[in-house]
């Protein structure tokens, strides 16, 4: 009830009694109103927290649509950088890359506008140089007989010719041999009858031949051109060949390579220094995995004699391809047992555990924490600033390696120390200072993190003159598997998924060590079944076969 003048106590005891009473509930409220007060703060604390943690997610959903659009839809590769390699051109814009490059324009991946000059023709395009060896069909042009005569009626005299030469090209020409045995017999012992043996094949009692398979694995693991076309190709030369029959020599062959397979991972595992990758591969039949789920092949590769310094024959590399249904670091366990020596790879944590064992030395790549900063300059406009600086520090060191990559490898350690150390302290002190000034969802702190967690990894490249500045060996090696398996999509089999790493092992360590991929097959094919001791296996190692060694079958 409200209290008034007239109803208060006239007795000052009970008028006391009613202040106090009015003094604990006004404390009462007071407590309640700030309970209350605390809550809201703690809630709208906790919505402030949420709507900033709302706010750190749709800004990294949105950096990654804009990261998906690029992979998607921008340049394929990175050649703007000044330090990227020449060679390593796009698949689908080499054409405009390559007159890129003929123009010689400076980019700049800081750059806000391009500047466009016109196109000026420098002088005519120089004529393709025609090899010597190939066959020539000579066409004599001569006058009509009316025409050699002058004006005047005078006879004209011959005086030299003009020649020009064009290339032209015969369809795949095919041939089949016809392998006749002799047979003898006693006439006067009765069933007793000799023949000439059947000589080794790679496949025995088929009808391919070596140069067939050579062909078929070269137009597949080298030009990437799957099965179904080359039956279709082969259909127009009036022959039959169904891609059934086609996969099925390809795993024969696969089965053939072993032991060359195995020297060649003796002396990958042996020279001390390996990169390693993976990459993924689709199998559609597999035992307990869904037919769309992802295999790999992981990629190791390693230059042969880098071990001691570059001799004048050059640097021979060996790259074995290996299929695994997984991507853990049990397969990093297996394939490096006993393994001792430098372990190149990127930051995948599979490696953690083989790269912890006694003897075995991680190294970083540069290129994948070089990536990491370029993807940042594609998503957001914030901290491009930052992402150019590292790439700018990044490409620094990469003009350095350019410098020494054909000098010795005590020249390359000691030019490392004295040029790269100092740039490398400048990157490590940026790096520090900047870590913790960007969030760690998004592309950029991804980029820095990477890095920062990667360092002793990075800079272990100028421990040793051997050592690479990234892992773009393997990675290179995987690029004809990348690329085929955009026009192959997957494999049928398990049994088909390890042909192929077999068949690739070989083809692209042919193709590092200068050989013509299908000569070098080819020849293989033909003496691998041949091979009985270990100094003939050794011999047709493709890092240890010289290209000059295999005959050129002679121009139809």
């Amino acid at each position: 009830m409200k209290q008034t003048a007239n109803t208060l106590p006239d007795d000052i005891f009970e008028l006391k009694q009613t202040v106090l009473c009015l003094q604990n509930s006004l404390q009462k409220y007071e407590e309640i109103i700030k309970e209350s007060q605390e809550d809201f703060r703690k809630k709208l604390q906790e919505k402030e927290t949420e709507l900033q943690k709302r706010q750190v997610e749709l800004g990294y959903a949105k950096e990654m649509i804009k990261l998906l659009n690029h992979r998607l839809f921008g340049r394929k590769s990175e050649a703007r950088c000044k330090h990227a390699d020449p060679n390593q051109l796009s698949i689908f814009n080499e054409a405009e890359e390559l007159s890129l490059l003929a123009e010689n324009t400076p980019t700049s991946d800081e750059a806000a506008t391009v500047e466009v000059k016109s196109y000026k023709r420098r002088g005519k395009p120089k004529r393709l140089a025609i090899p010597d060896s190939f066959p020539r069909e000579v066409v004599v042009i001569d006058l009509a007989d009316r025409d050699k005569f002058c004006p005047e009626g005078h006879a004209l005299k011959e005086i030299g010719e003009d020649a020009s030469e064009q290339l032209d090209i015969i369809p795949a020409k095919i041939k089949v041999i016809r392998i006749i045995r002799k047979k003898y017999a006693c006439p006067c012992c009765e069933g007793h009858v000799r023949r000439a043996p059947l000589p080794k094949t790679a496949i025995p009692k088929s009808l391919a031949g070596a140069g067939l398979l050579a062909y078929i694995a070269t137009s597949k693991y080298g030009d990437g051109l799957p099965l179904y076309r080359q039956e279709h190709m082969w259909q127009r030369l009036g022959v039959n060949i169904p891609r059934a029959t086609m996969a099925g020599w390809m795993i024969k062959v696969g089965e053939l390579l072993s032991p060359v397979l195995n020297l060649m991972e003796e002396d990958i595992l042996e020279s001390g220094y390996v990169q390693v990758d993976e990459t993924r591969v689709q199998v559609l039949k597999e035992d307990g995995k869904p037919a769309d789920s992802k295999s790999y092949m992981w990629v190791r590769s390693s230059s042969i004699n880098s071990l001691h310094s570059r001799e004048d024959h050059g640097v021979k590399i060996a790259t074995i391809f290996e299929y695994d249904p997984r991507r853990s670091g049990e397969v990093a366990k297996r394939l490096f047992a006993d393994y001792k020596g430098y372990l190149q790879a990127d930051g995948y944590s599979g490696y953690n555990e083989v790269c912890s064992r006694e003897g075995i030395i991680r190294v970083g790549c540069m290129a994948h924490c070089r990536r990491k900063f370029f993807e940042a300059t594609k998503t957001s406009a914030k901290g491009i600033g930052l992402a150019n600086e590292a790439i700018g520090m990044i490409r620094k060191l990469y003009e350095i390696e350019e410098t020494i990559k054909e000098k010795e490898i005590e020249d390359r350690y000691r030019i490392r120390q004295s040029e790269s150390k100092p740039l490398l302290d400048d990157f490590k002190k940026w790096l520090d200072d900047n870590l913790e000034k960007v969030p760690p969802q998004s592309q950029l702190g991804n980029a820095l993190h990477y890095a920062h967690n990667e360092w002793p990894y990075l800079v272990r490249y100028i421990e040793n003159g051997r050592l690479n500045i990234d892992n773009n060996l393997v990675e290179n090696a995987i690029r004809p598997f990348a690329v085929g398996r955009k026009n192959w999509l997957f494999s049928d089999s398990v049994a088909g998924a390890k042909a192929s790493a077999a068949i690739y092992s070989v083809m692209v360590s042919a193709r590092q060590n200068g050989h013509n991929e299908y000569l070098y097959f080819r020849y293989l094919l033909e003496k691998l079944p041949l091979a009985e001791r270990l100094e003939e296996f050794e011999a047709l190692l493709p890092h240890r076969l010289s290209p000059q060694i295999i005959p050129v079958p002679p121009h139809s």
